[in-house]
């Protein structure tokens, strides 16, 4: 195996990547669209249904169908379940391998046809999924389907798959960067990058150039308000944690019920009729409600139970395992909060209600950043999203209270809390390749090994150091070289290790015994 990539290789990957984005762009806008569409037919059939037993009873049998069938899926290929988002940062760890294709298909239609109907759930965490599995496709076939390469091009894939369901390329590089891959790497950065720009392109030709939530506002928010932004974000930190902890509490509700895990589908798709019925407005993602918040004027009874609702269907709907996303509904249920903070605020007469759409923009980014403790992520997703560059101080400020809140509340980034739930399989974390395999860690400040001589390191055994990457200048590892914070390390190890052996490094390089 070569100890460096050279530039043509580099080069090469990025173009790969550029062929990812694309065929991941056509993809997951086919899989936007379809959504969108069943969306639309299933609000009128939920209404149609008011006054039409014969069509309620159909949508029952149907819905019963679709969980059925969800379930036949999910019981061939479990790894489509939820957002795929903690199975692709395992695969990407070395912690599971998965099948492309099988994922791929079977994510894309099971998807469609469980998001369709109205459930509060995403079409992100799928498009993440659905774009990784390409980059796993493309790694196949043009034979980079080991080590470094393929999990580049799986990253790649990811950044495709987010940048094309909500048009933000440059939030779909940095989430894979900050949450996925755990890794600035420059290769990584590029070519996820190149691949996301990519799948935009395709995103906009189908879709348009109208920012997928466009909230209108009127003025900036001046400085003298910017006090708000600390107590709006305490709040969205608490209220970040509380949903940390119902997420991860639900499943033990639902083996309650003593259905197969693979059908607990079937309630939340019962649910949603009553739902649908009711109030067809408020069902789906949740994009359609943030964009009219500030239409739905100053009563805070109907925010309260907008809240209530969508915090409590959310729940249902991810943890019941179905296909589907939880980063469109966070965003929601953010927007929702900044709302009623904004009402309330100006009902003591603290804040005019001219800058309620302000503060709706700015609790998205806040509420996602304290949950999926990704700050830079959540600040330029939204700004993309809403398609604005005003924002951004007033963006960071809120996230980085949210993110110290829920931090103080001994909160875990959620996707990495729920990769720690999947059932990983000992005996392919244990195995022993017949390949090797690179594995780069950095080196940040107050690290216990920054200003030591690798000599005096205690690297685990069977390891190799090879490189050492200060910017982008390589030195060549001896013993005498002086590790320093910033730098990268690469090391040469069994690929059938590399998930142990990248834990022991983490645990060394945080100081943990």
């Amino acid at each position: 195996m070569k100890v460096v990539i050279t530039d043509n290789e580099k080069l090469r990957l990025t173009l790969e990547g550029v062929l990812v984005g694309i065929i991941s762009g056509i993809v997951v806008s086919m899989f936007r669209w379809s959504i969108a569409q069943s969306l639309k037919i299933f609000q009128g059939l939920y209404v149609a249904a008011r006054t039409n037993v014969l069509l309620l009873i159909g949508l029952v049998v149907a819905m019963i169908i679709v969980a059925v069938f969800v379930g036949y899926l999910l019981k061939g290929e479990p790894n489509i379940s939820g957002s795929g988002i903690p199975q692709v940062e395992a695969q990407l760890g070395g912690e599971m391998h998965l099948k492309w294709w099988s994922i791929l298909w079977k994510k894309f239609v099971g998807g469609i046809v469980s998001i369709g109907p109205g459930l509060f759930l995403g079409r992100e965490g799928p498009s993440i999924q659905l774009g990784s599995a390409i980059g796993q496709g493309v790694g196949d076939l043009t034979h980079d389907n080991v080590g470094v390469n393929q999990r580049v091009l799986i990253a790649s894939g990811a950044a495709a798959g987010l940048a094309a369901a909500f048009s933000a390329p440059i939030a779909g590089a940095m989430f894979v960067l900050e949450e996925v891959y755990h890794n600035f790497s420059p290769l990584v950065w590029v070519t996820s990058l190149a691949s996301a720009v990519s799948a935009n392109v395709v995103a906009l030709y189908v879709f348009g150039l109208q920012p997928v939530l466009r909230v209108p506002y009127q003025y900036s928010l001046p400085i003298k308000y910017y006090w708000h932004l600390i107590v709006l974000g305490i709040i969205l930190g608490i209220m970040g944690r509380l949903y940390q902890i119902v997420l991860l509490w639900m499943p033990s509700l639902y083996n309650k019920t003593r259905l197969p895990r693979f059908i607990h589908g079937i309630i939340p798709l019962i649910l949603i009729i009553p739902i649908g019925m009711i109030a067809p407005n408020f069902i789906g993602g949740g994009n359609g409600i943030i964009i009219n918040l500030d239409k739905y004027g100053t009563g805070l009874l109907l925010l309260l139970g907008l809240f209530a609702l969508r915090f409590i269907y959310s729940m249902i709907s991810y943890d019941s395992g179905l296909p589907g996303g939880i980063f469109l509904p966070i965003l929601n249920l953010g927007a929702i909060i900044g709302a009623i903070y904004a009402i309330c605020m100006n009902q003591l007469g603290l804040l005019p209600i001219a800058f309620e759409s302000n503060l709706i923009i700015f609790a998205m980014a806040g509420y996602f950043a304290c949950i999926g403790k990704a700050p830079f992520t959540a600040i330029i997703l939204v700004t993309e999203m809403v398609g604005s560059l005003k924002h951004l101080m007033p963006l960071a400020v809120l996230s980085l209270v949210a993110y110290i809140v829920v931090d103080l509340l001994n909160g875990a980034p959620i996707y990495e809390s729920l990769k720690e739930r999947l059932n990983l399989n000992s005996d392919y974390l244990n195995r022993v390749s017949k390949f090797n395999d690179r594995l780069e860690v950095p080196i940040y400040e107050g690290s216990s090994i920054d200003g030591k001589y690798i000599r005096d390191i205690p690297f685990p055994k069977n390891i190799l150091v090879i490189a050492v990457y200060r910017g982008e200048r390589q030195l060549i590892p001896r013993g005498d070289t002086l590790i320093k914070a910033g730098d990268r390390i690469v090391f040469m190890v069994n690929a059938g290790q590399r998930a142990k052996i990248s834990q022991k490094l983490k645990d060394l390089i945080n100081g943990i015994n």
